[in-house]
């Protein structure tokens, strides 16, 4: 494969333009982001976003003055086709990058009808076979199916971890040059700076070491075994628990502390803009995902120093914990097992220096560059 020439003195900046639907303040959404920010610090890229803001979604916040904002005034990605072909056709970005599988759906037939030379690259976060795995049939076939159909048509598809990239190509049958991990931009300049601010719970200033769990309280978290880890390892010693964010589940979580006897130990702060406040100040963080695509709290854990452990879920943490030398990892659902890592790590946890060095990929710059490399490579269908 050849590499396109970057621009250079009075010719152009190359042209690159993504495609993204903001529903939340989700994963994706912060990581697009962090992208754009470090793909803002490169000199000769110009940079069209063109935005779908779904109906309980935020409009982003973009002030880098070479990344233009094109709200393509609909809610859902499905709706964008016709603006998109517009768009396509009058601007002729050099690639075109979209985030989110049915979001790729759209833009491959937008991309068809518009007849344009313009590269085309998929971007996916999600383990989607684990995903839709509980699912109906009828749910899966309508999800995986178009990928089997649609997908090959890309010019590549960027995973963000490896484990996104195996499952991506056993469900499209894409040959594996065509299919690239590329590590979340995780870490940011900002994200030590934020560390620094007093998260202001009373906890911190006691002796009592806290152990910390942060996510959506949905069921692929699964903070249901975290927490019984934790009455396991109240048995053995002093510690807390706290589990940042909200979501359908936290009555029932709080009513499972009650049962365990050990709600006086426990803490459900809610939902915080500044997580690292407190993954700064814990003794622990703990993953105890059912499922994953990257796993971006755990690499944010990391590149502040914190101890941390995980469940060997797909996909991300193995890859990231590099298959346990900078933390361990235990079976999904292995509450007794996650409660000896706890104790273990508690003990005796790795120098806060090792695990920065653990996540470097992750940081902005770095992945920035990254996909620069992959997105203006040549490739054929």
């Amino acid at each position: 494969m050849s590499s396109v020439t970057p621009h250079a003195g009075s010719t152009p900046p190359r042209h690159l333009a993504l495609f993204v639907s903001f529903s939340g303040t989700g994963g994706v959404e912060r990581v697009t982001l962090n992208l754009l920010q470090g793909l803002s610090q490169e000199p000769d890229v110009r940079i069209d976003l063109l935005l779908v803001v779904a109906r309980r979604g935020t409009p982003p916040v973009i002030p880098w003055p070479n990344i233009r904002v094109i709200n393509l005034g609909v809610r859902h990605s499905q709706m964008a086709i016709p603006a998109l072909i517009r768009y396509l056709r009058s601007e002729q970005p050099d690639v075109l990058m979209v985030a989110k599988d049915r979001a790729i759906r759209t833009a491959i037939v937008a991309h068809a009808i518009a007849r344009v030379k313009t590269r085309l690259v998929g971007q996916l976060h999600m383990n989607m076979q684990g995903f839709l795995k509980s699912k109906s049939g009828w749910t899966r076939w309508t999800r995986l199916a178009p990928m089997r159909w649609l997908f090959p048509s890309l010019n590549k598809i960027i995973g963000v971890s490896e484990g996104v990239v195996e499952d991506t190509i056993e469900i499209t049958g894409m040959p594996r040059q065509r299919v690239i991990a590329i590590r979340n931009p995780v870490i940011t300049p900002e994200l030590a700076v934020m560390a620094q601010e007093d998260p202001a719970h009373p906890w911190f200033k006691e002796a009592i070491p806290v152990v910390l769990g942060a996510g959506r309280l949905t069921p692929e978290k699964d903070f249901p075994t975290l927490i019984r880890a934790f009455a396991r390892l109240r048995e053995q010693r002093a510690a807390r628990l706290m589990i940042l964010g909200e979501g359908p589940l936290e009555a029932s979580l709080r009513e499972l502390t009650r049962t365990l006897g050990i709600e006086a130990d426990v803490d459900f702060p809610g939902f915080t803009p500044n997580p690292f406040a407190y993954m700064q100040r814990a003794a622990l963080f703990v993953m105890s995902s059912a499922w994953e695509g990257s796993g971006n709290v755990l690499v944010e854990a990391l590149a502040l120093g914190t101890p941390s452990v995980s469940t060997d879920c797909p996909f991300g943490p193995r890859e990231t914990l590099a298959d346990g030398r900078y933390g361990s990892l235990v079976p999904v659902g292995d509450d007794a097992a996650l409660a000896m890592a706890m104790a273990s790590t508690l003990a005796d946890p790795l120098p806060a220096e090792t695990l920065k060095e653990a996540v470097r990929e992750f940081e902005m710059g770095f992945s920035a560059r990254r996909y620069l490399d992959v997105l203006f490579e040549e490739s054929t269908p």
